[in-house]
């Protein structure tokens, strides 16, 4: 009988790497916090001293979809409609903020171990002894 991945590492090695591994992820992802400030008031990009806001995105975006229900072979208007998408998901996607929660250092280590070990378990689970 062949193990994990078709090789004969061994698949209790795989799951229990699979397991530390999830355990680990879900542990470190768990201890993230996410912060944003975006709104239609929020600056997105600063160009000097002036702040370009959501907001003033979506003029364009509005004017891009009306010319694209006029004439969808205008190329002006999907410049227009897929520029300004681009430029509001980048702009959300910036003003996200991550921040780690405060704890023990074991606390860290113990996640750290999870996820590393069982990623070097599972790792060797697949290649062949």
């Amino acid at each position: 009988m062949r193990g994990a991945g078709g090789t004969s590492g061994g698949t209790g090695k795989f799951f229990i790497g699979l397991i530390m591994l999830c355990g680990g992820v879900y542990l470190l992802l768990s201890s993230i916090n996410v912060h944003t400030h975006y709104g239609f008031g929020a600056r997105l990009y600063s160009i000097g001293n002036y702040g370009v806001t959501s907001g003033m995105i979506m003029i364009p975006f509005m004017f891009g979809v009306g010319m694209l229900f006029y004439n969808a072979k205008n190329p002006l208007s999907w410049l227009l409609t897929g520029g300004s998408l681009v430029a509001l998901v980048f702009g959300v996607i910036s003003s996200i903020q991550f921040t780690f929660q405060s704890m023990d250092a074991f606390d860290l280590i113990v996640i750290l171990v999870l996820a590393v070990g069982g990623l070097g378990l599972l790792l060797a689970s697949l290649k062949s002894s």
